[in-house]
């Protein structure tokens, strides 16, 4: 149980990524926080599952286009579980198609949940992080490699990531913080399915010829949380098949 003691948010946790990187650490001794702007149903089973294992578990309604509530979030688990060591930046959201067809209400909620709100949560968590916290967010392949149209837009927000990522690295390095990034690549949940349309196109990019699953993506973001790790900071992590060889 390397996470006994430790306490973890993570951000849009009800489902996908999120839900699997809850059940990780959940699993390893973590008192786990998620939040989740709208699969109620998913967030309770989610908790009512990892409850029956033993754990502590704290699921919180929060849309991370809200910075007010996004903050409020991370309080709230510093409050009712006593303090905040991890915080994974999971929530997220796909919007595609060329640059002129997007709308200003895409343009802002892109930005809004994958830039800002990770910003903001970060903001907040630094206030109740000591020596050996740890900000992880989830990024993107596409942060590194666009090869084909049509994301450029989820492309710009995540390539957001990596100069935030390198620069409160920078900052919170002496106080033992770490500050990291993992870039998964076609990862096997209901944003991106394996057996959805454009299966083939992505698979000819890689050379790994299958999609990740989310345990995958999760074993990742368990090892930079963990002490392990604790030399490993601005970096980013590919898990992508080879999308980015």
């Amino acid at each position: 149980m390397p996470f006994r003691g430790k306490v973890a948010l993570v951000t849009g946790g009800s489902r996908g990524i999120g839900a699997a990187v809850v059940r990780r650490l959940a699993r390893e001794g973590a008192d786990v926080a998620f939040t989740y702007a709208a699969s109620d149903q998913a967030a309770k089973d989610l908790t009512r599952e990892l409850e029956v294992q033993g754990g502590r578990i704290l699921s919180i309604k929060a849309d991370s286009r809200d910075p007010g509530a996004v903050r409020r979030a991370v309080d709230q688990v510093a409050r009712e579980l006593g303090r905040l060591d991890i915080l994974i930046n999971s929530a997220g959201i796909f919007y595609a198609g060329p640059v002129e067809d997007a709308s200003l209400q895409e343009i802002d909620d892109t930005l809004a949940i994958h830039t800002r709100a990770v910003f903001v949560a970060s903001q907040a968590a630094l206030a109740h992080m000591g020596s050996g916290g740890r900000i992880i967010s989830i990024g993107s392949c596409f942060a590194q490699r666009v090869p084909y149209g049509g994301v450029t837009l989820y492309a710009m927000s995540k390539s957001a990531l990596i100069g935030f990522t390198k620069g409160l690295a920078r900052e919170v390095g002496e106080r033992g913080i770490t500050v990291n990034i993992v870039d998964p690549g076609s990862t096997d949940t209901d944003m991106n399915p394996a057996d959805g349309p454009t299966v083939e196109a992505e698979l000819e990019l890689m050379a790994v010829k299958r999609y990740a699953r989310p345990e995958e993506i999760a074993a990742a973001v368990r090892y930079l949380a963990g002490a392990e790790s604790q030399f490993i900071t601005g970096a980013s992590l590919a898990i992508d098949g080879g999308f980015t060889a």
